[in-house]
């Protein structure tokens, strides 16, 4: 599933260039033209990330963070044009977990964002057991289960296999699917992921030939099924 980014900034020229670039990035994103309409959109869009102005009118980036750092742990990405230490720092004291300085590249940005994003996902915490129809995997117990059959997972393909349910419908690349079991990624390496999802498709899927649960995206990677519903069991 797409992150949803929330733009917040008075200049509508920037809103549509940095919306017009995120989007091409695969984000889901929305905007504010202050403060004030900032707190309404968050509230009711609940966005994975912030990209917020200082200097806006009616309601400030700094009285924003303040607000709405009570309601939701939203990480919240500054823009400024200050190039003040104590502006900055103020930011961060409030809360916010990066700022860009005005003018900035949009790869700058794309690289902040992401790596915020993962901060943050780092920090919340995860499910202990995975569930998607009837597949169930256990973290603690590193087990599976396929129906009433317990499935017998190597070490690799395990934690493939719960990398992929984590996030239902995100496609992960060969490479970002290395470096997430095995902590670091070798171009010449990438291919032997193609043989861990044939193997697991084998031992998990009713037919392997036509799978149901982990799907080829042809050309970047793979991807567990968003059409099965991923959730802890009751």
């Amino acid at each position: 599933m797409s992150k949803t980014i929330l733009i917040v900034d008075d200049k509508a020229s920037l809103r549509t260039m940095v919306k017009a670039y995120l989007s091409e990035q695969g984000f889901r994103v929305i905007t504010a033209a202050d403060g004030q309409e900032a707190l309404f959109v968050a509230r009711e869009a609940k966005p994975d990330l912030i990209l917020l102005d200082i200097m806006m009118p009616k309601i400030d980036g700094y009285e924003f963070i303040r607000i709405f750092s009570k309601e939701q742990e939203t990480p919240v990405i500054l823009l400024t044009a200050k190039l003040e230490e104590t502006d900055k720092v103020l930011g961060l004291e409030l809360g916010a977990d990066d700022y860009i300085t005005k003018p900035f590249g949009m790869r700058e940005m794309l690289a902040r964002i992401r790596a915020v994003l993962r901060r943050a996902e780092k920090t919340a915490p995860e499910p202990e057991i995975l569930h998607a129809s009837d597949v169930v995997l256990d973290k603690n117990r590193r087990s599976v289960t396929v129906g009433s059959t317990n499935v017998n997972l190597t070490p690799t393909e395990f934690d493939l296999l719960a990398t992929l349910m984590a996030e239902p419908g995100r496609v992960f690349s060969r490479a970002s699917l290395l470096e997430a079991v095995q902590g670091i990624a070798f171009e010449g390496l990438e291919r032997s992921v193609n043989v861990h999802i044939r193997n697991l498709r084998t031992k998990i899927e009713p037919d392997p030939g036509n799978p149901r649960y982990i799907e080829t995206v042809f050309g970047v990677g793979y991807r567990f099924s968003a059409d099965v519903s991923t959730s802890k069991p009751e």
